[in-house]
Formats: C-alpha cells, sequence, structure tokens
C-alpha cells in the first residue's frame, strides 16, 4: 500500500473487501487522505454446489471507512476482474500448471512483464491501449518498441529503463513504426 501511495497523487477512492489486514494497510498508507470503504460480500450455501462450485453471494454490506467514498464506485468488481485476466494470461497463477517458479522474485517479473505488455502494448476498447486511455502515451508500442526499452546488465537479468522515456511526469514513448 505505501507502494501505492507513494505514486497516487490527491485522494484515491479505495474499496476493499473485509480482510482484516486491509484496514491497517490502508490507514498506515494513506492515514485519512483516502475515500476508503470496505464492500463485505455475504456468500450462501447451497447442498447441490460441488466441490469446485463457487459460494453463491446472497448479500453486501457497505462500509465508509474514511474520508466519502463515492457510493457508486464502491466495488471489488474491477480488481476481480483485472485478477482474472492476470490468471488467464498468466498460467503460472493457476491451479496444477507445470510453469509454477517457488522463487518469488520471478513471480514478480512475470507480473512485470504482463502489466507492461497489457497496459502498453495490447489494445483493447476503442483501438487504444490502458496507458493512452490514462494520457501516458499517444500511441500503441509495438512489441520491438517495447523490448527496445530493456537493456541485460552484467549479471543477465533484465532492466528496463523506462526513465530515458520520461518527460514532465509523460512517459515518452519508442517512435510508432512507419
Amino acid at each position: 500500500m505505501q507502494d501505492c501511495r507513494e505514486r497516487i497523487n490527491g485522494n484515491p477512492q479505495i474499496t476493499t473487501d473485509a480482510h482484516k489486514p486491509y484496514l491497517k494497510a490502508v490507514e498506515e498508507a494513506f492515514g485519512g487522505d483516502a475515500n476508503y470503504a470496505v464492500l463485505h460480500k455475504v456468500y450462501g450455501y447451497d447442498a447441490h454446489d460441488t466441490r469446485y462450485s463457487p459460494a453463491t453471494c446472497i448479500g453486501y454490506d457497505r462500509k465508509t471507512v474514511s474520508g466519502v467514498p463515492d457510493p457508486k464506485h464502491v466495488s471489488t468488481s474491477f480488481v476481480e476482474r483485472q485478477n482474472l485476466t492476470m490468471r488467464m494470461s498468466m498460467r503460472r497463477f493457476t491451479r496444477m500448471t507445470n510453469g509454477l517458479s517457488k522463487k518469488i522474485e520471478n513471480h514478480g517479473h512475470a507480473v512485470a512483464l504482463h502489466f507492461m505488455h497489457y497496459n502498453f502494448v495490447r489494445v483493447q476498447n476503442a483501438r487504444v491501449t490502458p496507458a493512452m486511455e490514462a494520457g501516458l502515451v499517444q500511441h500503441v508500442w509495438t512489441m520491438e518498441g517495447w523490448l527496445g526499452c530493456w537493456t541485460v546488465s552484467l549479471r543477465g537479468r533484465p532492466r528496463i529503463k523506462l526513465h530515458h522515456y520520461l518527460k514532465s511526469s509523460v512517459i515518452k514513448s519508442p517512435a510508432p513504426p512507419h
């Protein structure tokens, strides 16, 4: 959460589920400078459910923790959809896969690669990338342009050099293909 705080200007709206450690993490990172709400979903059990069937949501409770969160945006759907996209795009996050790595550092690298591609290279709705919609770049990056941002250190580990593309808080992307 502290990492998020360092990257966000202003007072964001934050919604978490009712997992108790989130309360402390958000408070330590943002203090009262966030519009923070908790969405507690209540699940029921159906006797006909099989072993792998998800429980049925039978209700929810919204609670404001700090600030004035917009009730229309108190939802965990966005992050749940993002988690699903990540799991479906990176098989290492699904069960019973041979792509599992025991090193947490490798998981971190895989997640970074996924989100960089998802936000800068992969075209979404309206023929733009999320980075274009956010005003970070002006065009879709190509795989060649994206990979051109990477260098290899003496130890052979990839290091991204995005700071070379930063200019007044907007990422200056490699030139588009002709």
